[in-house]
């Protein structure tokens, strides 16, 4: 379990998460509304341009490419595996999503830039109520009353506004019940600009 939690915290973003090596994925890369605990204040224009890049990119439908990239050997690696996804619209770089796995956890991470520079990633970290490969048979040998379900899962959202490289503003969301793999510890807002630099170096690698 330290293992896990250590990789992750490297890994993130946390925060980032889906794939066949779980049963069930995250399809929707956004969700909830923008509200949270301010931890560092910044005035409502401030952030409006980055929420109006937000919205732009959002509402772009006819990608000009998408590039897919697994996450393996880099240092976003997790136990088990990842995935990058890169959007270009007209030649520009505009947004990208991440996919991180590991036994007991699930991250989806997006980063959104502006003016080629990253200036929103929002976190969603799923903590597992089992490890996902915890069937009914592993349920029912340990005595247990509950098997993997991905619905159960405990759920921790985070918005990270940035300008100029630095956070502005961050809010927070916990949902659902406290997993017995959540580490309070862990705070995956501290890796999201370093995370940022190592996927553009490999979306230029691809040049």
């Amino acid at each position: 379990m330290k293992k896990a939690v250590i990789i992750l915290s490297v890994a993130l973003f946390l925060v980032s998460g889906c794939g066949s090596r779980q049963t069930k994925t995250a399809n929707n890369e956004l969700v909830g509304k923008e509200e949270g605990i301010y931890e560092k204040e910044a005035s409502i224009e401030s952030l409006k341009p980055i929420r109006e890049n937000f919205k732009r990119i959002n509402s772009i439908k006819d990608w000009s490419l998408i590039d897919e990239k697994e996450l393996w050997k880099t240092s976003l690696e997790t136990l088990e595996g990842g995935q990058a996804k890169f959007y270009y619209h007209k030649e520009q770089l505009e947004k990208i999503v991440i996919h991180q796995f590991g036994e007991t956890f699930q991250v989806v991470t997006e980063y959104y830039l502006l003016d080629k520079q990253l200036s929103f990633a929002f976190v969603k970290l799923y903590w597992y109520n089992r490890p996902f490969n915890y069937d009914l048979a592993k349920m029912n040998e340990n005595n247990d009353n509950e098997m993997f379900d991905f619905e159960k899962s405990e759920i921790i959202e985070d918005r990270c506004y940035f300008e100029n490289g630095k956070l502005i503003h961050h809010e927070k969301k916990q949902l659902g019940i406290k997993s017995p793999f959540h580490d309070d510890s862990y705070d995956g807002k501290e890796e999201i600009i370093t995370n940022f630099e190592e996927l553009i170096k490999i979306a230029n690698a691809k040049l």
